[in-house]
């Protein structure tokens, strides 16, 4: 397969274009980013799939400000609704299968029997960056219905059909490299917390679980090897893939200080703290979905790995 990577100098586009050359399904991988690949082009998308004609699109290219999609929500909206659906179209018109990469916050958040959002909940977003992203997977839903088939896998096993190649993978909560991620911004709040002689305050009212970049990664590569497989299922459907576990952004931060070995004072504090023009999910828990491979690794696990890497915190100033 010739598989294209969308915002492939991301922190999961990366990862991706790290792990799809050792796939033996993998022959050639087109990595996309800016200039060449830009959200705000109508033309974009139709321009390099049109040219380059991949078996598969992953496409990680968003819009993740959370705040600036609050402040500027029409722009979210383009980004992340109306960008995939220009990419979904031109997937189907070369054949090319896709898997559009979503988030926890098309769910609000606000259920309190502890129970994870399951791929099979209506969604129902509470701001504008989970509206947009939940636009993006209608739009790209849309442009494979129009082909006359849904992505359903066990409907369309029942008729006997292969699966239609579209998947949306929602996670949650991501850190890896490259870029400032939330254990890089903890060591440095700590570092500023030690200077000033004050606490460290950690929200703790909201809950998701941490998601490693390469992990991720290696579960789309997954999924796109079941599309590659002889007389495999394909890879359609909505899956919920997240490193195993869940925590507070409280605790989250506490094993960040744990295995970095920064000993700072903290306290617990609500989100409500500091106001912010989003409204994040207070409960982000998704529920797997069976992935081929068995599922990812806790969250501490893929954490203390990341952390042992070289220089992992050194550039926050740990």
């Amino acid at each position: 397969m010739r598989v294209a990577v969308t915002g492939a100098g991301g922190r999961l586009g990366s990862a991706l274009v790290k792990t799809l050359p050792s796939a033996p399904f993998v022959r050639e991988v087109l990595a996309w980013d800016l200039p060449e690949h830009d959200l705000d082009d109508p033309t974009s998308a139709e321009r390099l799939i049109g040219t380059f004609r991949p078996d598969a699109v992953v496409h990680c290219a968003a819009w993740t400000d959370v705040d600036g999609c609050a402040r500027d929500p029409d722009l979210a909206m383009r980004r992340n609704g109306t960008a995939v659906g220009e990419i979904a179209r031109t997937c189907v018109s070369v054949g090319a299968g896709l898997v559009v990469v979503s988030t926890n916050e098309v769910f609000d958040g606000s259920r309190t029997d502890g129970l994870p959002y399951a791929p099979t909940e209506p969604p129902n977003p509470a701001n504008p960056y989970g509206a947009s992203k939940l636009q993006g997977e209608a739009a790209a839903r849309a442009a494979f219905q129009a082909t006359g088939r849904d992505f359903d896998a066990a409907a369309l096993a029942e008729a006997g059909e292969q699966v239609a190649p579209l998947a949306i993978v929602r996670t949650a909560w991501l850190f890896g490299r490259p870029g400032m991620d939330f254990p890089q911004k903890i060591l440095a709040a700590a570092e500023r917390s030690r200077d000033q002689h004050q606490s460290l305050a950690l929200v703790s009212d909201e809950i998701g679980t941490p998601t490693y970049a390469p992990d991720l990664a290696w579960a789309i590569v997954r999924l796109l090897a079941e599309a590659a497989r002889p007389n495999g299922r394909g890879f359609g459907g909505i899956h919920h893939v997240v490193n195993g576990g869940q925590a507070s952004r409280a605790a989250w931060a506490r094993e960040v200080l744990r295995l970095a070995g920064v000993d700072v004072v903290t306290s617990d504090v609500p989100s409500t703290t500091w106001p912010r023009p989003s409204t994040p999910p207070a409960w982000g828990v998704l529920q797997t979905t069976p992935l081929p491979g068995g599922p990812l690794r806790d969250w501490r696990v893929a954490l203390a790995e990341h952390m042992s890497l070289p220089n992992s915190h050194e550039e926050a100033g740990g």
